[in-house]
């Protein structure tokens, strides 16, 4: 079975995933499901933990040290509504909003937002740092941070860390275990609905957090968390999540689960192979990402003519490989971009 089937060439990753077939089928079955009403609605949320599970072996941590939300920014704004006042975060220049901003609504509490360039990120973190929160790979242009440097020098001066790894999950096999937070949507590399999020939160950071969000799901036993006190939440990172948003994960969960089963350091491989492949044609040396930005006159007007999808971010074209790309789809945006 074909599990994708892009209608021309796909190479906008960066902004959205395609479901594979098996993911799809599984969100239409449950959605005539929900239009008929032929079943209860329990059984689509064990889709939240199977997709919890997966992302869990995936990024080299314990499935209860994992939170499920909906989006980053929910996320990131937990841990942001709970460090102590007047603390200092820094972020790289130009990060995804989704990132940085949930730590500037804070501003009334004291806590104060700077930035670095990512190329010397590691460089700016010093003693005032309390927070340092930062994308593995930018949205903008696909530069991968220095992951290791980065983490040395937080945990040097005691800082939080907190991840971004939307744009890194997916294709870029890491250890979030190596810091605090690290926090997930699954629409893009993770080829899930729109709706699905993750987040590993290291124990300095459970113990930090208030589950500002807590409901029944958040709960130790979500099915006898109905109704009424005391609260009675979770001990580990289940205590914040927020009630899932079933069919989103009905999707996810078969769509990360085949990416585990593909393997991430053959996706690695696979995408960062047909983006240097991309680079070579359009005369960039090589590089480690799977995401490539340029500057070319008329580039997007000249895809689009093609047939081809890809985004238009930071003044610049952005083109992204993933498991379902080939190289015909390389060489398809090369001639496109050359006039051939």
């Amino acid at each position: 079975m074909h599990e994708w089937e892009p209608d021309g060439v796909f190479l906008n990753t960066a902004s959205y995933g395609l479901p594979p077939r098996r993911a799809f089928e599984a969100l239409e079955v449950a959605l005539d499901d929900w239009r008929t009403g032929r079943v209860s609605w329990e059984p689509w949320c064990e889709s939240t933990e199977r997709a919890r599970a997966c992302f869990a072996r995936l990024s080299s941590v314990d499935a209860a040290d994992v939170a499920v939300g909906a989006t980053t920014s929910e996320l990131v704004g937990l841990v942001a509504a709970s460090i102590p006042d007047g603390a200092s975060v820094l972020a790289p220049e130009g990060d995804f909003s989704s990132l940085v901003f949930p730590w500037t609504t804070q501003a009334h509490r004291g806590v104060a937002v700077s930035e670095a360039p990512l190329a010397t990120f590691a460089d700016a973190i010093d003693d005032p740092v309390d927070v340092v929160a930062f994308s593995a790979v930018q949205s903008s242009n696909g530069a991968v941070a220095d992951l290791l440097a980065i983490g040395a020098a937080a945990r040097a001066v005691g800082a939080l860390t907190v991840v971004d790894a939307t744009q890194a999950c997916g294709w870029l096999p890491f250890d979030a275990s190596l810091f605090d937070v690290v926090v997930c949507s699954g629409y893009k590399w993770l080829l899930a609905p729109r709706g699905t999020a993750y987040a590993y939160l290291g124990e300095r950071v459970r113990e930090l957090t208030a589950p500002v969000h807590a409901g029944w799901y958040a709960g130790e036993d979500p099915f006898g968390s109905y109704y009424g006190l005391p609260p009675r939440l979770a001990s580990n990172a289940r205590r914040f999540d927020t009630s899932p948003a079933w069919f989103s994960w009905v999707g996810a969960a078969p769509a990360i689960e085949l990416l585990e089963s593909i393997g991430l350091e053959h996706i690695h491989a696979h995408d960062v192979g047909l983006a240097n492949r991309f680079r070579a044609g359009v005369g960039l040396e090589p590089s480690n990402t799977a995401i490539v930005s340029l500057a070319v006159e008329g580039a997007d007007e000249r895809l689009r003519a093609a047939g081809i999808q890809a985004a238009t971010r930071a003044g610049g074209l952005r083109v992204s490989f993933h498991v379902y790309n080939t190289e015909d789809d390389v060489d398809a945006a090369v001639d496109a971009l050359s006039g051939g």
